[in-house]
């Protein structure tokens, strides 16, 4: 966030004011801000050296974690697993006893004498072909990255907490080349640069652990533009390692994208600056692949392919994008005790995710239409894309029990439904508010109004937001979570969809040429080692014009023969081929080869599709135009 001078100048006096008093053996860590550095001009081995120094202590014991889990992830991660050589030195440089409890946690004894801890960070970028971070299919967003020309800084990664002072202050030096350029929304209270002149010492505040997790930074060789939308400062950082994609043609389009969202959103400005730090991946081995975005209340962190075509990476940017900003009302201006007092070793969730990242979600497909960036048929295939993932998830799952128990199967594999099925729980309450209502309010409304109830540091109590918000609403939308969110029953978005004018039907459908309407019709076969097209080949009309069958098996695409290891990158190019382009595709059939070298035209497939009723009353259409337009 950015800070008025007066107050970073106060900051930087608190600081120095406890520096200056520290050696003293009567003061209390808790008084201290704890001193943490984290030194990039000594990295060895993909290494970070940390240093923490907390002040001192009057307990024997005292316990330092690294977190388990981190919010907005809904898994474990364990980053623990990533320090090395954890040491514990007293005043007088010698290591104290140290006992490893876990995964993420050290007791340190003798805490009384303790003068800072020192251990070495890996990235977790060079470890995802190891299952990554929380498992088999990592998460990089939520990961960090050394080498010599980025550090993907998410701080969460690097610096833990002691279980007695996740509520004090953090002061943080990054030492780091002086060349380097570093982006950061964490507040700034000064440099330093070594007589030499080789490296900065940039230092940082943070109110308390949470500002920490909540804060990454990017350093290195960095693209950066910023722009304004409405107050709000957006900074733009872009890690494109062969230089294949520019923060400025980005910016062109997450400018046009935002000021739509601000538009829509109108009122809500709950933050002063938002960075965007966008890192590309080049499909090496130790380059990041797990694609998606991370949020954090003012920020994102996003990884995606740097193989991507320009309006590819358009399209991803403004779907992951405005997903994560539009968290900026909830959670960052809504959310429950779970959110606001969060633990980072055994955390509790929420019943809400339909509302955290159903809503959320909803919002950023929602908006696109309603600020003209989509049509509206544009926006009814979205809408059935959700619908059909859906359909592939437990739709008779309480949702608000999978929210709550979300780590844990079985409601763990279910968590993918929050964009879908969540998505669409937010499409129906808007619907109902928007009848209820005679096209005055809907769900951004309601959520507007949560805010000004709540704001980013009142909480509320979990349990009782159904209540709350039926007392605000209608007794429809009470009846409607109560049936369909805490509830087991599935819902019939056609009734949704008739109060609108609109009604589901079969009809030929555009598709991509892996999926026929969502559905893949490419798998794995394990017995030969190969990845071969289903008998839902036969319906994707591109591949039956040119003579693909089922069993065939996928031997290499435009001169990439596939493996195991790039069988996921090939696809995901191969999903973003567009109508137009020369391929050529060899294939093996009872052990011979097959050629299809062609130009892609558009496939079709058959499918279902939302559509506008003939015979729609003048009260559904008008509930229709408020709906995608009010």
């Amino acid at each position: 966030m950015n800070k008025s001078i007066l107050i970073t100048a106060m900051a930087g006096v608190l600081l120095v004011g406890c520096n200056t008093s520290k050696t003293k053996f009567n003061d209390l860590a808790t008084s201290n801000p704890i001193e943490t550095t984290l030194d990039l001009t000594k990295v060895e081995n993909d290494k970070v050296p940390v240093t923490i120094n907390p002040g001192r202590f009057t307990t024997e014991k005292v316990t330092y974690r690294l977190p388990r889990v981190v919010q907005g992830t809904y898994s474990v991660s364990d980053f623990g697993k990533y320090v090395d050589g954890f040491k514990a030195f007293d005043y007088k440089g010698n290591a104290l006893s140290v006992k490893k409890v876990d995964t993420n946690t050290w007791e340190i004894n003798n805490a009384a004498s303790l003068d800072k801890i020192t251990y070495l960070v890996n990235d977790t970028f060079d470890m995802e072909v190891k299952g990554g971070i929380g498992g088999e299919v990592p998460f990089s967003p939520a990961g960090t990255n050394i080498e010599n020309t980025n550090y993907v800084l998410n701080l969460h990664g690097f610096i833990g907490y002691f279980d007695s002072l996740k509520n004090s202050q953090y002061k943080l030096d990054v030492v780091a080349p002086s060349k380097f350029a570093r982006t950061s929304a964490l507040q700034e209270v000064g440099t330093k640069t070594s007589k030499d002149g080789t490296s900065l010492t940039t230092s940082y505040f943070a109110p308390r652990y949470f500002n920490i997790t909540d804060n990454p930074m990017f350093y290195g060789e960095l693209d950066v533009e910023e722009f304004k939308v409405g107050d709000i400062k957006i900074v733009l950082s872009v890690y494109s390692p062969n230089k294949k994609h520019s923060a400025e043609k980005i910016k062109a389009v997450m400018e046009k994208m935002m000021q739509a969202q601000k538009a829509y959103l109108g009122s809500v400005n709950s933050t002063a600056r938002y960075d965007i730090y966008l890192y590309l991946s080049d499909g090496s081995e130790k380059a990041p692949k797990g694609f998606g975005a991370l949020e954090h209340h003012t920020s994102t962190v996003v990884v995606l392919p740097e193989g991507m075509p320009d309006n590819a990476l358009a399209k991803s940017m403004i779907d992951v994008v405005s997903h994560e900003f539009f968290h900026i009302v909830t959670p960052l201006s809504v959310h429950s005790e779970d959110v606001h007092y969060f633990d980072y070793n055994q955390p509790t969730f929420s019943k809400h995710l339909w509302m955290y990242e159903g809503v959320t979600e909803y919002f950023a497909t929602l908006f696109q239409v309603n600020q003209g960036l989509v049509n509206e048929d544009e926006f009814y295939a979205k809408v059935m894309g959700k619908i059909k993932s859906a359909s592939g998830m437990n739709d008779t799952m309480s949702f608000t029990k999978m929210s709550e128990n979300v780590l844990d199967k079985p409601y763990a594999p279910q968590y993918y439904n929050v964009y879908q099925k969540g998505a669409l729980i937010g499409m129906c309450i808007d619907i109902l508010m928007r009848e209820e209502s005679n096209g005055n309010r809907g769900i951004l409304s309601l959520m507007k109004e949560l805010s000004n109830k709540y704001g980013k540091n009142k909480p509320f109590v979990d349990d009782n937001l159904i209540e709350e918000i039926t007392a605000m609403t209608y007794p429809s939308i009470g009846a409607f979570l109560n049936t369909h969110v805490v509830g087991t029953t599935p819902i019939d978005y056609n009734t949704f969809f008739a109060k609108a004018g609109l009604n589901i039907s079969e009809s030929k459908v555009k598709t991509n040429y892996i999926q026929n309407d969502g559905v893949m019709i490419v798998k794995g076969d394990k017995p030969t080692q190969s990845v071969r097209f289903t008998g839902g080949v036969k319906n994707n009309s591109f591949w039956a014009e040119n003579g693909a069958q089922p069993n065939d098996a996928i031997k290499a695409v435009d001169g990439v023969v596939l493996t195991k290891e790039n069988a996921n990158q090939i696809f995901r190019t191969m999903y973003m081929w567009q109508p137009g382009k020369e391929v050529e595709v060899k294939l093996e059939r009872d052990g011979k080869e097959v050629v299809i070298k062609t130009t892609l035209t558009q496939s079709y497939t058959k499918g279902s599709s939302l559509k506008e009723n003939s015979n729609a009353t003048q009260k559904q259409k008008e509930l229709r135009k408020v709906w995608l337009k009010g």
